[in-house]
C-alpha cells in the first residue's frame, strides 16, 4: 500500500530546474532509498515533501491526503519526521532536552518549561537509550561528536513517534562503526512498523539497507526498483559514470 506518493514534481530556482517532473512512491512498511549524483534534486525533493518549499507543479500525497502546500508543522503533525543533511540541534541545551523537544511536538519554550512531563519524558529517555546516548543525557549537545549529533537528531525524531521517517544522508561524515549502528537501528524500527525513506551517497549503505531504490538525475526519475535491478540499470550507470 502506498504511503507517500510524489507525481510529476517540478521546481525551478531561477533558470535552473531542480526538479523536472520526478515521481516517487514509498510503500507502507518498507525502507525506501533515494539516490542520485550531486545536484540531482534529492534534498530539494525532501524539502518539498516536508513543507520547507513549494512545488511549481506536481503533487505530494501522504496516505491519500495532499500535503504539497502544507507547513512543516502540519507535515510533522501528520506523522512524518525528518533529519537534515546538516544536523539541526540546540547546542546549548542538554542532549535529553533536545530529544524532549521532539517528543512534545510543541513550541520550544513550552517544551523546555515542562520537560519533565511524564509520557513525553519517558519517550525521550527511551529514544536516547535506543540510539545509545543515555550516558550523555546531561551533556550539552554542542559538545557531541558529529556522529553523535546525527544520532541525537535521529533520537529527537523518534521521540515524536512518526509513522514515516525521512533521513537525509544519515551516514554522511560518520565513521563505519556508527554507520553499522545506524543501519541496525533503522532495521529494528522498520521491523516494528516504521517506514523509512533514505537519501544517501553511500551506495553500500543504501543497497544493503533498502528494499527499493529510486534514482534521480537532473531532477527526473530515471530508475526505480529493487537494489539488484537499480545497480545494473544502464541509465543509472550512465548518470553516475557518464557515457
Amino acid at each position: 500500500m502506498s504511503m507517500l506518493v510524489v507525481q510529476q514534481a517540478a521546481k525551478r530556482f531561477g533558470g535552473i530546474a531542480a526538479l523536472d517532473g520526478c515521481d516517487l512512491e514509498v510503500r507502507e512498511g518498507e525502507i525506501a532509498g533515494l539516490i542520485g549524483p550531486n545536484g540531482s534534486g534529492k534534498t530539494t525533493l525532501f524539502n518539498m515533501m516536508t513543507g520547507y518549499g513549494r512545488l511549481d507543479s506536481g503533487t505530494v500525497t501522504f496516505r491519500d491526503s495532499a500535503i504539497s502546500r502544507s507547513s512543516p508543522r502540519k507535515v510533522f503533525g501528520l506523522g512524518i519526521g525528518r533529519t537534515f543533511q546538516l544536523t539541526r540541534i540546540f547546542p546549548r541545551l542538554t542532549v535529553l532536552e533536545n530529544v524532549h523537544i521532539g517528543a512534545r511536538r510543541r513550541g520550544l519554550i513550552a517544551s523546555v518549561r515542562h520537560w519533565k512531563a511524564g509520557r513525553e519524558h519517558q519517550r525521550a529517555l527511551e529514544s536516547l537509550d535506543f540510539v545509545g546516548l543515555t550516558r550523555l543525557r546531561d551533556a550539552r549537545a554542542g559538545s557531541l561528536s558529529y556522529g553523535q549529533r546525527k544520532l541525537l537528531e535521529f533520537a529527537s525524531v523518534l521521540a515524536a513517534q512518526p509513522s514515516l521517517i525521512l533521513l537525509d544522508e544519515p551516514a554522511g561524515g560518520v565513521n563505519p562503526t556508527m554507520i553499522e549502528l545506524m543501519a541496525a537501528k533503522i532495521r529494528q524500527l522498520n521491523q516494528n512498523g516504521t517506514t523509512f525513506l533514505v537519501v544517501e551517497h553511500n551506495m553500500s549503505f543504501v543497497m544493503d539497507l533498502c528494499h527499493r531504490v529510486t534514482v534521480l538525475h537532473r531532477g527526473k526519475t530515471i530508475s526505480h526498483g529493487e537494489p539488484t535491478f537499480v545497480r545494473r540499470d544502464p541509465a543509472v550507470l550512465e548518470a553516475y559514470l557518464g557515457d
